[in-house]
């Protein structure tokens, strides 16, 4: 009786410990690091929100690995299975610690584009993820004494049968890397192609671009002919933009009056409509003669591509109302018949 409860303790023990490295994960996970996520919240300081949310599922991992080492210490393998099972919970801790370097770098770096220091795309944290695994891989290869020189000797002579299987997938790769580089495309600015599609750039991933149109659909454009086209970036040098109103008055209108109402009415809409640059002084400039009419522009100005619409309709809805005050005419098309009278008198 004696010798079988020394055995099912020999095996209860070990399996206890295990158990207790995944109960003390739990523990940490959901104590101490809820804890800590609170006192990060509370700093002004981001990366340390990003560090704490990045631990939360490694943790648990390094802790029932720790459970593991320690129940396999205590079973006292030959050492002929102690070494390959030590060589295996070595390897995945180095997964799980890159695992955790992976996750803190793709949340840093999705931080850093929220902060505006970084474009907001995926690519750039998909090409970090995707070299830290290769180092870890790496690293964790060399642990387990697979020496990585042939590795990388085998990979550059395959290089180029991937390079050309993969030859489309690595051009819009390097398009996007290209584009991004450049810095004259990023996340949330206003874009027309050649094509005439236009939208904001939602995302650069590694083979497209996604553009959001303004009803609310996607364009999906290739990196590489995002990065060969004529492009119209509307938000660069500056986010602000030009609007310029065509308008026509009736020939024989008093010209200096259909200006300074014409003023009046483009800086009230400057001033009060929403999305307008408060500061910018409307101008109108006449532009010559139409068939019946005198043409204009009225000139403002919006804060952002996107509100260009609502500054037309504001100022066409008040100019056409102040126009009818004033008594200022707005021409229609009119046509001078002459008829000729020997003809008219037989």
């Amino acid at each position: 009786m004696t010798s079988r409860f020394n055995e099912l303790t020999t095996y209860l023990v070990p399996a206890a410990t295990a158990l207790s490295g995944y109960a003390i994960g739990l523990l940490v996970r959901d104590t101490v690091l809820r804890r800590l996520a609170g006192l990060a919240r509370r700093t002004s300081r981001k990366w340390d929100d990003v560090l704490v949310h990045a631990l939360r599922g490694p943790v648990v991992v390094w802790c029932t690995l720790g459970g593991l080492y320690a129940a396999l210490k205590m079973l006292r393998f030959p050492a002929s299975a102690d070494h390959p099972l030590g060589q295996a919970l070595l390897v995945a801790a180095i997964l799980s610690v890159t695992w955790a370097t992976a996750r803190f770098a793709v949340q840093a770096l999705q931080q850093a584009a929220s902060d505006g220091a970084l474009p907001s795309v995926s690519l750039i944290a998909s090409v970090a993820a995707a070299g830290i695994w290769v180092v870890g891989a790496l690293v964790a290869l060399e642990r387990l004494g697979i020496s990585i020189t042939p590795i990388v000797t085998a990979l550059g002579v395959g290089g180029l049968a991937v390079a050309l299987a993969l030859q489309d997938t690595l051009a819009n790769l390097f398009a996007g890397l290209r584009v991004l580089a450049a810095g004259k495309i990023r996340s949330g600015d206003y874009l027309r192609l050649e094509s005439g599609q236009e939208g904001y750039v939602q995302d650069i991933s590694w083979a497209q671009t996604t553009l959001r149109e303004m009803p609310n659909s996607l364009i999906i454009v290739p990196n590489l002919k995002l990065a060969t086209s004529i492009t119209v970036n509307f938000h660069l040098p500056s986010p602000d933009q030009g609007v310029t109103v065509p308008v026509s008055v009736a020939r024989g209108s008093d010209l200096a009056r259909v200006e300074r109402v014409a003023v009046e009415v483009a800086r009230g809409v400057q001033q009060e409509a929403e999305g307008a640059v408060r500061d910018f002084e409307p101008q109108v400039r006449f532009q010559g003669y139409g068939e019946s009419s005198v043409d204009f522009l009225v000139i403002l100005r919006a804060a952002r591509y996107d509100t260009r619409g609502f500054l037309i309709h504001e100022l066409v809805r008040k100019l056409d109302a102040r126009f009818k005050t004033e008594g200022i005419e707005i021409p229609y098309p009119v046509r001078t018949v002459l008829l000729d009278d020997k003809r008219t008198n037989t």
